[in-house]
């Protein structure tokens, strides 16, 4: 084991991918086009009362400056089957969407089927934060899928859950 002073020189993105995590998709239409994002900084239950879950988004994406006018934002946490999903959604494409089967509602927050959990949200504050802001999303509404698996992402590798073993 190798422990390095905070104040040495880290590759950080190194560091925290020994953390693992789920990847969110987050994504909308904005003005009739689908604009989305992938987060592994998502997080569940910040708050209870009212409900909100979070996100960070780098300072230089340029997606994520259009995507917060959306109405509604779906937040579609992957699920195990789709590694090449999170893959075109985390692309600089402009026709992302043109390969991923995803589904608007009337709001225009976007779901992507074989998600494990899917969340409609609305912007409830931005704070900044470094070279990133964080996003603190309202959950409107909620829909797990519990026959989906997340996909997880640690050390920098795609990875799944174990199915659980009886007792």
């Amino acid at each position: 084991m190798t422990t390095l002073a905070v104040t040495e020189s880290l590759d950080l993105k190194e560091v925290f991918s020994k953390f693992p995590t789920g990847v969110a998709a987050i994504s909308a239409m904005v003005r009739g086009v689908p604009k989305g994002l992938v987060a592994s900084s998502f997080t569940v239950g910040v708050s209870m009362d009212p409900p909100l879950v979070s996100f960070s988004a780098q300072h230089t994406s340029t997606t994520w400056p259009v995507l917060r006018n959306a109405e509604r934002i779906g937040v579609s946490i992957l699920g195990s089957q789709q590694q090449q999903t999170c893959l075109r959604m985390a692309s600089r494409r402009p026709d992302k969407f043109d390969d991923i089967l995803h589904n608007v509602n009337d709001q225009g927050a976007i779901i992507i089927p074989g998600c494990s959990l899917w969340l409609e949200c609305s912007v409830f504050a931005e704070l900044p934060a470094g070279d990133h802001s964080v996003i603190l999303l309202k959950v409107e509404s909620a829909h797990a899928y519990s026959d989906n698996s997340p996909i997880i992402l640690h050390d920098s590798l795609f990875k799944f859950l174990e199915a659980p073993i009886a007792v």
